[in-house]
């Protein structure tokens, strides 16, 4: 004790502490390129992750580094269509989770955690999830949590089976991912690994919030709130998508007909992550305010965007992972622009959810004999 991990394709490291919340996982490695995701994670983790998990270099330091369990929340690439006959080298090669199976190739620790969106089991007609699965089941020997074997050998799974959604979780989020859990089958064998349960959790008993208007900071800065000209740009494309028989447009999440409000997924890239999560926060003084980012006044319907912060309560980083004693320790460093905030908030993971599977794993290791029964 504790398990050691690797944090790859980290963002800003709300895979590791989701693991670290459990109490039995420690991380001693990370992996990230982006410039400001790294200033964030530093800041947060006293580490600097600023490694390429592409570089013969990272993977030399991998070898060397023991530890248990890899974690990575990569990003979805499409892979080549040769198909397995030629090895997961040929299908995969330049993508990175090619470079996550070579690590682990060359590592095989105990267990690995992958997430990534939810459309990666329907990505390229299922091509990309099916070689993802095979190569970790086939060509690297590790038992994917969700997956058996029909008469013939042949992987047999079902998609669904890896989507959890964060609203089950505790937050108020729709925010469907996939992720993939597999243990190395080399280590424990067969028998031994059919004695763990094969379905990852769908829920936990948490509840952070009741709904939406329970998380939300009412009376926000004159800046979040949209203008006038905007709103009223927003309005009239989403009547015209309507009259094409299209839904796309943006929504006021917490619209008073909207009975138990959540949020739609919230984005790294903003866009429609704003668009499609405004908020109903009058309050006097606002409409017809004059901002000097904006073109036009303030918007006299009390409808503005979600805060950073609020974001990051969707997500489990403010006012959860990072308390301590009931004081909040979560911040960003100030060089850190909103913008920047939106994107990490936005790309990373909720929180509370990466807990709950890592509770899972903790489970499966104690009946694969790794730990006590508790």
């Amino acid at each position: 004790m504790p398990f050691y991990t690797v944090d790859l394709c980290a963002g800003i490291g709300g895979i590791r502490k989701g693991f670290e919340m459990t109490g039995f996982y420690k991380n001693i490695m990370a992996s990230e390129v982006d410039k400001y995701a790294c200033i964030t994670y530093k800041h947060l983790y006293n580490e600097d992750p600023c490694h390429d998990l592409t570089t013969e270099e990272f993977k030399v330091l991998l070898d060397s580094t023991p530890y248990d369990i890899l974690l990575a929340g990569f990003p979805c690439q499409t892979f080549s269509r040769a198909g397995l006959e030629k090895g997961f080298e040929d299908t995969t090669k330049g993508t990175i989770f090619y470079h996550i199976a070579e690590i682990i190739k060359r590592n095989r620790p105990r267990a690995v955690f992958l997430e990534n969106v939810d459309n990666l089991v329907r990505h390229d007609q299922g091509n990309t999830f099916n070689i993802i699965i095979r190569t970790l089941e086939q060509a690297l020997d590790y038992k994917v949590i969700g997956v058996t074997y029909d008469a013939n050998g042949k992987p047999v799974y079902q998609g669904k089976s890896f989507i959890r959604n964060s609203k089950f979780f505790g937050v108020p989020q729709n925010r469907p991912r996939t992720y993939i859990m597999a243990f190395d089958r080399k280590r424990y064998g067969e028998v031994a690994l059919n004695g763990i349960e094969n379905y990852l959790p769908e829920r936990n008993d948490l509840e952070l919030y009741h709904d939406l208007n329970d998380l939300l900071e009412f009376g926000a800065e004159p800046r979040r709130y949209m203008a006038k000209g905007y709103l009223d740009t927003l309005i009239r494309h989403r009547a015209r998508e309507h009259d094409k028989g299209n839904g796309f447009g943006y929504k006021v999440v917490n619209a008073p007909e909207v009975e138990s409000p959540i949020a739609n997924t919230i984005m790294a890239t903003g866009g429609s992550g704003k668009e499609r999560n405004l908020v109903l926060d009058p309050q006097d003084g606002i409409a017809g305010t004059l901002i000097p980012t904006k073109k036009t006044e303030l918007n006299d319907m009390g409808i503005r965007v979600m805060t950073p912060r609020e974001w990051g309560k969707l997500q489990g980083f403010i006012n959860y992972a990072f308390v301590e004693d009931g004081v909040d320790t979560f911040s960003f460093p100030p060089e850190i622009t909103d913008c920047q905030q939106y994107k990490q908030f936005g790309n990373s993971v909720t929180i509370p959810v990466i807990q709950t599977m890592a509770e899972y794993m903790t489970n499966c290791f104690r009946m694969l004999g790794d730990l006590p029964n508790a």
